[in-house]
């Protein structure tokens, strides 16, 4: 099958989802858009050397089975998606990209491979299938960059370097806590981390926090780990920190913030929610992921496990 990366337009998005190294690996086909990796300073012609045709981006569209887009595709490209066509990425659909999946991926009877890190799953004409070739947690790096990304990044938008009196929660314990945690710990503030068990302790502790990091993304819509009635009790100037930016999510009522526009503030509460926050450090990043999307995905012989999900 042919596998046509294209960049992803997606705002301040500056990753790039295969290296030349990693296509000498893939035995797919792959063709990679004109200028793929020139936020790494990579010239075409060593995606040529390695293996991959070089071509435009309305030609992939036009002739390859499988669009790779490490963001969601946005609506500038939706007349260049044709029927049936393969859709993989971060695709976040029950998210961020649930408009996509009803106005572009039902009508038009498109696959679309989420690549999450937890749950790896094709979505098509209405239903979910995991993807057993794929294992959790197979691009653990990049969450754990993003925690390590959105506090800095945040506590530089905030204007402010913690010290020993800053009270901070961390809520959860996974790889985007983790990476929040070893972040924040650099600045010697008072941390303390929270799981389910120890919530309660948090909850009695609200209105203590200068800084709040969230971790945890929500499996259901309308689960909260923070209500607006918690909310309501915080401190003034508290800065929450979406580390795994879950808008309206773990924290209710929050909305996604952008790398050129990160924070807001609202009833006395500052709130930084970027969702492609490990671009900040993309050169880093995209050897991460590159590596990993190699190994769980590029590798592999996918035709066979769509075609039982087409019958």
């Amino acid at each position: 099958m042919k596998i046509g990366f294209i960049k992803p337009n997606y705002p301040f998005e500056k990753r790039v989802a295969i290296l030349p190294q990693q296509v000498k690996e893939c035995p797919n086909e792959l063709i990679i858009e004109t200028g793929f990796g020139e936020t790494m300073d990579i010239p075409d012609a060593e995606y040529w050397d390695a293996g991959a045709k070089i071509t435009s981006r309305e030609d992939i569209f036009a002739t390859c089975d499988i669009i790779f887009s490490l963001k969601l595709i946005q609506p500038v490209d939706y007349n260049l998606l044709r029927q049936g066509q393969i859709i993989v990425g971060w695709t976040h659909p029950t998210g961020s990209g649930a408009d996509f999946m009803r106005v572009q991926a039902q009508p038009k009877g498109l696959i679309v491979i989420d690549l999450d890190n937890i749950y790896p799953s094709v979505y098509y004409n209405g239903e979910t299938y995991p993807i057993p070739f794929i294992q959790p947690n197979f691009i653990r790096q990049n969450s754990i960059s993003a925690g390590i990304a959105a506090v800095y990044h945040a506590l530089l938008c905030y204007g402010i370097l913690p010290g020993k009196d800053t009270k901070v929660a961390i809520l959860a314990t996974g790889n985007v806590a983790q990476g929040a945690y070893d972040a924040m710990s650099k600045f010697n503030a008072d941390i303390r981390q929270f799981n389910r068990k120890t919530m309660p302790e948090f909850y009695a502790t609200l209105g203590e926090y200068d800084i709040i990091i969230n971790g945890v993304e929500m499996d259901q819509k309308g689960q909260h780990i923070l209500t607006k009635s918690h909310l309501a009790l915080l401190k003034t100037g508290c800065l929450i920190i979406d580390a795994a930016a879950d808008a309206d999510g773990a924290i209710e009522g929050t909305h996604y913030t952008s790398i050129g526009d990160p924070m807001y503030y609202k009833n006395g509460v500052y709130y930084y929610c970027v969702n492609n926050v490990p671009s900040l450090i993309y050169r880093t990043t995209s050897e991460d992921i590159s590596a990993a999307f190699a190994k769980a995905f590029y590798n592999q012989n996918i035709a066979s496990f769509l075609q039982l999900i087409r019958k």
